[in-house]
């Protein structure tokens, strides 16, 4: 008798033959883009690692996972998995249509049958899935700020996988995973999922968890989409592959799950124990804060530190997983070994080491040491190799402040001062300049001005990437539009927000373009301080002021600031 863990889960593929039909006849539907989210999403409904998902939910089904983490039919399922789109793209299609699915290339994917399509309530949805309404959780503010207005529901039909030319030899749908352990005649098998590159003490807590089941261990590490600020996962797979030869070949084995993370704690937990089950794992560890995205903007965690265990606890029988719960690991140095913190009886008469990954970071970012009881040398390397010291990096020094008030001249003194340093090329990206060089064809309404900014982040991101210092001298009044150029650029090196904070009333006497006069004769619609907002950055790397002060003190401000983070030498 096989075990349930073994047999083949339900897939939404239709054959290849049916498949280069389905294609040819797709390329005539109305289609959507998907977003990379949304193209994670498809692919574990496509290969059965949503089981027992057929599609996007349909509005019941939302509203009851939203409200009670069931679907309507009882089944547990504690995540809304939805399409989100544009208000423009939902208004033209009728209930019962089909629509193709692409990926940003335009590959057709899979064709959907539209059977729901309404309007959610976001704040709501927030608050009962992610615990509150609060943009400093990533997910609510991707809700708020990315996701689309409109939600549509119905049946998948999948013509093919998404491609990935990276790691592809370690990427396994759940049946493969299943024909493997099955295989291997693995019979208990349990899952660790991360989101970052392991060291010495996840090695220990990987080793417990395993000898404490009596299990084979799968390392299932997600590679679609986690908590902005993460470690890149091209820089954690090499990191894997190094540390996979400690492990016992003939118990253990790794795989990638191309997985878009909500940071969702305890619901998160349970639908990690859903998409283990379906991948054919019988135990799954849950540690301490599992999947939490950290603090709110009150400065307290989301969610408590064992919330996450409790919730699975509660429901690993009708999940169909068991939970390995997770000790907090360290370093006992007179033992030299790891030991659970709450299973030490001499805590008092011992020294206890161990180090978080805030001062990890720190510690790359300086270039010192980083100890060898901690981590492995070859992770370390690979880290280092990532992130070399902040005086090597790239950065992005970015400017906001109402129009006039100095932005652009302490940029441009900025830009000489940096030059003069010679250790890096400096790249400045005015306004002006970029509105004739980037933004042409754009106005000044919000979704223009919105455009611009981001694409002046997306230079400013690629100039960071490769180790050069762009200096961004945009009004940027949008507090939204700030934070998401930030994200894109903290991926790569640091983001210095100087807020330029010259009131609008010197701003307006200085007038040295004549606009405000315009703005107030009603002749520029639209004018930032006048009639339009701006948002005060609340907490930017530094604020200067203009007023009686010389243009070379404020430079010098913003150089200071740079030394005293390590980004230029002192």
């Amino acid at each position: 008798m096989q075990s349930a863990n073994l047999a083949p889960v339900p897939e939404l593929y239709v054959s290849y033959e049916s498949a280069q039909k389905l294609k040819h006849e797709a390329g005539t539907l109305a289609s959507w883009d998907l977003g990379p989210r949304q193209i994670c999403d498809l692919e574990l409904l496509m290969n059965g690692g949503f089981n027992p998902l057929k599609g996007f939910l349909s509005e019941a089904d939302y509203d009851s996972v939203v409200e009670n983490m069931r679907l309507a039919d009882g089944a547990l399922w504690p995540m809304p998995i939805t399409l989100d789109v544009s208000e423009d793209f939902a208004e033209r299609l009728e209930i019962g249509q089909d629509i193709a699915l692409r990926d940003q290339e335009g590959v057709i994917l899979a064709t959907m049958t539209v059977t729901d399509r309404w309007t959610p309530d976001k704040a709501r949805e927030a608050t009962h899935v992610f615990g509150a309404d609060d943009i400093a959780h990533p997910a609510v503010n991707y809700l708020h700020h990315t996701a689309g207005r409109v939600y549509l529901g119905g049946p998948v039909t999948g013509i093919q996988q998404p491609v990935h030319y990276d790691f592809r030899a370690r990427r396994d749908t759940p049946n493969e995973l299943r024909a493997l352990f099955r295989k291997l005649g693995w019979r208990r098998v349990v899952a660790f999922q991360t989101r970052n590159p392991l060291h010495r003490a996840h090695q220990e807590l990987t080793f417990r968890a395993a000898r404490e089941a009596q299990a084979n261990l799968l390392i299932h590490p997600v590679v679609g989409m986690t908590k902005p600020g993460d470690v890149d996962h091209f820089t954690r797979v090499r990191c894997y592959e190094a540390v996979l030869d400690k492990y016992p070949a003939s118990t253990t084995t790794m795989s990638l799950l191309n997985l878009a993370m909500r940071m969702a704690g305890p619901r998160e937990a349970v639908w990690h124990g859903i998409i283990r089950r379906n991948h054919g794992c019988t135990h799954m560890i849950v540690g301490r804060d599992h999947a939490g995205p950290g603090k709110n903007s009150a400065g307290e965690d989301f969610y408590g530190p064992y919330d996450a265990q409790d919730l699975v606890r509660e429901h690993q029988h009708e999940i169909g997983i068991e939970m390995v719960d997770f000790k907090h690991m360290v370093y006992v140095q007179e033992r030299a070994q790891y030991e659970a913190m709450d299973e030490i009886e001499d805590r008092d008469n011992v020294t206890i080491l161990n180090i978080s990954g805030t001062e990890l970071r720190r510690r790359l970012r300086e270039g010192l040491d980083v100890p060898d009881w901690f981590s492995f040398p070859e992770v370390v390397e690979q880290l280092r190799h990532r992130f070399p010291p902040r005086s090597q990096q790239g950065f992005t020094v970015f400017f906001t402040g109402f129009s006039g008030s100095g932005k652009s001249t302490i940029a441009n003194a900025l830009m000489v001062k940096l030059m003069e340093m010679g250790d890096r090329p400096v790249t400045l990206l005015d306004g002006d300049i970029v509105r004739k060089n980037l933004s042409s064809e754009l106005g000044f309404s919000k979704e223009h001005r919105d455009l611009n900014i981001r694409r002046i982040g997306y230079v400013a991101s690629e100039i960071t990437k490769n180790g050069g210092i762009a200096i961004c001298a945009p009004i940027a009044p949008y507090g939204a539009t700030r934070r998401a150029v930030r994200e894109e650029i903290e991926q790569y090196g640091a983001f210095i927000e100087v807020h330029v904070a010259t009131s609008i009333e010197e701003c307006e006497r200085r007038d040295r373009k004549g606009l405000y006069k315009l703005a107030r004769e009603g002749k520029i619609k639209e004018f930032t301080g006048i009639s339009d907002p701006y948002d005060v950055p609340e907490n930017p790397e530094l604020r200067v002021e203009t007023e009686n002060v010389e243009v070379d003190n404020c430079a010098h401000q913003v150089l200071l600031k740079l030394e005293q983070m390590g980004l230029v030498a002192g």
